[in-house]
């Protein structure tokens, strides 16, 4: 009956130590879910921008962005010729759904340096530059022309994340990649990314 009791004072004991352990860790290396929302492009492109990412392990998330443009400079266009920057250029997505997963160096849980592999499918209007001719081949005319598409598009980023004891964190990156299907649809996309978000 000793034993028994010597035993359980000792695990007891060691159950409580474990979780002063656990409650003494910051929140950044313990919970594994975040969400974050892009604030440059909600200010710049007038777009909402808010993601979602899974901590897998310490080296490695899985994320979810959404994108969708709340502007259409197109219907101001005659109103907007003095504008210091001209959105449709930068951002030929209307909407876009981003699946990306990263890799991060060194050995802190999730935060510090990373590459990022990702996939988008993006709907959007891209301005082409197109001829007509007639049935015997004669040039008529040319113009550029807003064409809508559907495409999807694999890519590459680079980036930090950089996290407070507390969970908030930012995370800057540049990530480039190719539309794969359509003819209709831009050629490169890129991804500025500026997040701020929490961990929890």
């Amino acid at each position: 009956m000793k034993q028994i009791l010597i035993i359980a004072t000792i695990l007891f004991s060691f159950q409580i130590s474990f979780a002063q352990d656990q409650t003494d860790l910051p929140k950044r290396d313990i919970k594994k879910n975040e969400i974050s929302i892009n604030p440059f492009n909600i200010v710049v492109f007038g777009a909402l921008d808010l993601g979602y990412e899974r901590i897998l392990s310490s080296n490695n998330t899985l994320g979810f962005d959404l994108f969708y443009r709340l502007t259409d400079d197109d219907d101001n266009d005659d109103d907007n010729d003095d504008d210091f920057i001209d959105t449709d250029d930068v951002f030929d997505k209307e909407i876009a759904f981003t699946t990306r997963f990263k890799y991060f160096f060194g050995d802190r849980i999730a935060r510090g340096f990373y590459i990022e592999a990702f996939g988008m499918l993006s709907f959007g209007e891209h301005e082409e530059y197109v001829e007509v001719f007639d049935n015997q081949g004669n040039f008529i005319s040319s113009n550029y022309v807003d064409q809508e598409y559907t495409d999807f598009a694999l890519g590459f980023a680079v980036g930090g994340k950089f996290v407070t004891r507390n969970g908030f964190f930012i995370d800057i990156g540049f990530g480039i990649g190719r539309n794969l299907f359509s003819d209709k649809s831009p050629e490169i996309i890129v991804r500025p990314n500026l997040y701020l978000g929490y961990r929890f």
